[in-house]
């Protein structure tokens, strides 16, 4: 069985009565995005602490691959509090510093790193994450986004195995939101940190997250991939999934899962709905990062949801966006042609939309000045009222191919 990186022994913590971790087990593995989300109150930043080893527990033992913390000598410590970043909510960057010197500044601080080495390392992180512009400016010269970039950087410097994020969306517009969610998973994939994060951006986290934390009065309610806990009946967890019925994806206007899951179920529940299909949309938003950046990658995921909204309500269909870069309709009382007909008249009218939509963003200052191409996935297919949500996705993705592909030049769509 696989080591946890980080994990949780019966952790308790008290601050005068007030019982905040209240004997806790989770365990935190490599590689991986944990998100942990919970009331206010619940002791999400207090778990955050006691990872760095701001906090120390009460009762409990916090390992660190397998050995606890407190049985490390002061080097073995030094060394595992040197792996481990912290992004701050608000990025704490420094304004009396330059982009350069703030991210200079961990190295400066921690290491017996030369000048020489130093400025290379630097150099490198504000290449890596496309700030040579900024270089030289302050962060009040900087929009919130490279703002956002520049406190990555710093975190990476020292190449930390761990990189903890502080609710890094908290007051971000849709856009913004998921441009800095795509940011962090384009960059763990990169570096290859492992990222615990805190976030109460519902469901936007769930795209991007391995494992689910949900801390429930002090202890933890559930731990594991999302998808599970939309299958567990635990009361706890019934309750707080209940509370998210209501949301909607910010950033398509789309339904969320729980809802979908719910329309879903009302229509099995229709007799009359006997003939029934699906799609399942996507497009590859790595591949879009890297040509055109976070910001207009989002766009794309965003015009589409809108105009898979905007275009399959009109006809009874539903969508809802059920991974990072993935739509799923559902056509009640559609057989399959019928289904087709409606995916290649969208694909028609999505070109002119998306296209617009890069086009304008290119306008209003890309200076990349590669080509690129876009690509929109479909697969269609008949859906049966056994079908579980998971099989029809499972069979959508088998069934896709291009049905749009868009180039950079704008001058001919295929």
């Amino acid at each position: 069985m696989e080591t946890p990186l980080i994990e949780f022994r019966n952790v308790t913590k008290r601050f005068n009565e007030k019982t905040v971790l209240d004997n806790i087990n989770l365990s935190i593995y490599e590689n991986q995005v944990t998100t942990i989300i919970g009331k206010s109150g619940t002791g999400k930043s207090v778990l955050l602490k006691h990872i760095i080893g701001l906090l120390k527990p009460d009762e409990g033992s916090i390992l660190f691959q397998g050995k606890p913390v407190s049985e490390m000598k002061k080097t073995e410590w030094e060394d595992h509090r040197r792996s481990i970043a912290y992004l701050f909510q608000n990025n704490a960057l420094f304004d009396s510093m330059t982009v350069f010197d703030n991210v200079a500044f961990p190295l400066r601080q921690t290491t017996r790193l030369n000048k020489t080495e130093i400025d290379k390392r630097v150099m490198k992180r504000i290449e890596d994450l496309e700030l040579g512009e900024a270089v030289g400016r302050f962060p009040s010269e900087l929009s919130g986004g490279m703002q956002k970039r520049v406190a990555l950087a710093r975190a990476l410097v020292t190449d930390p195995k761990i990189v903890l994020f502080d609710e890094p969306t908290t007051g971000q517009d849709p856009i913004r939101k998921n441009m800095i969610l795509s940011m962090i998973i384009h960059y763990r994939k990169k570096f290859g940190f492992t990222a615990v994060m805190i976030s109460h951006d519902i469901p936007d986290v769930f795209f991007i997250s391995d494992r689910v934390v949900i801390l429930w009065e002090g202890g933890v309610g559930f731990e594991g991939p999302y998808e599970e806990a939309l299958r567990l009946k635990v009361p706890m967890i019934e309750e707080f999934l209940r509370s998210l019925d209501g949301f909607q994806d910010q950033l398509t206007g789309l339904l969320s899962r729980e809802a979908f899951k719910m329309h879903y179920s009302a229509m099995l529940g229709n007799s009359s709905a006997e003939k029934t299909s699906a799609a399942l949309f996507s497009v590859r938003l790595t591949v879009l990062y890297e040509a055109l950046g976070a910001e207009a990658s989002v766009e794309v995921l965003k015009a589409l949801g809108e105009y898979t909204n905007r275009y399959f309500n009109n006809i009874g269909g539903f969508s809802a966006r059920h991974s990072r870069d993935e739509i799923l309709t559902i056509f009640p009382r559609k057989d399959l042609e019928e289904a087709r007909r409606l995916v290649q008249d969208f694909a028609d009218e999505l070109k002119n939309g998306v296209v617009d939509h890069i086009r304008d963003m290119v306008s209003a200052g890309s200076d990349r000045g590669t080509c690129f191409d876009i690509y929109i996935r479909a697969g269609v297919m008949e859906v049966s009222p056994e079908d579980s949500i998971e099989r029809i996705i499972e069979k959508g993705r088998a069934k896709q191919e291009i049905i749009s592909k868009y180039r950079c030049d704008f001058g001919g769509n295929e």
